[in-house]
Formats: C-alpha cells, structure tokens, sequence
C-alpha cells in the first residue's frame, strides 16, 4: 500500500480515536460522579478511584474509535 492510499485511512483512524477517547472519558466521569452521589454506593464506586474509571472509559473509547475507522475505512472502499 502506498502512501496516498494509506493516508485517509491514518485522518479517519485518528479523528475516530479523539473522538472516541473524548466520548469515553466523559461518560466513564460522568458516571463516577453520579455513582458517588447515589444514596447507596455499591461497593465498586466506593473503592474505584474516579481517575481510574476515566482512563478505562478513555481506553475503551480509543479501541471503538479505531473500529470505527477501520469498519468505515472498509465500507468506503466497497463502495
């Protein structure tokens, strides 16, 4: 594969993945902050420090984002 071919693939692979991770991140912070205003924590939010649930939700954003790029990468060039 040359270079001109790879290169939309390395845009969208790269816009998907800041996408994801921003979108990942937000929600993960989003839902540790409303776990540890709830009336009845469960045991999970007590002892999972709020930054860690936020890098897992910016990882799992990261990995659907480059899905995301590859399964549209792919869906382009059939068409």
């Amino acid at each position: 594969m040359d270079r001109k071919k790879s290169q939309p693939f390395l845009i969208m692979a790269i816009a998907c993945s800041a996408a994801g991770v921003v979108l990942g991140g937000t929600a993960s912070w989003a839902e540790s902050t409303l776990c540890i205003q709830d009336a009845a924590p469960s045991a999970e939010c007590l002892t999972k420090p709020p930054l860690i649930k936020t890098l897992e939700g910016m990882s799992v954003g990261l990995v659907a984002g480059l899905g995301a790029a590859i399964g549209a990468t792919v869906q382009a060039r059939q068409n």
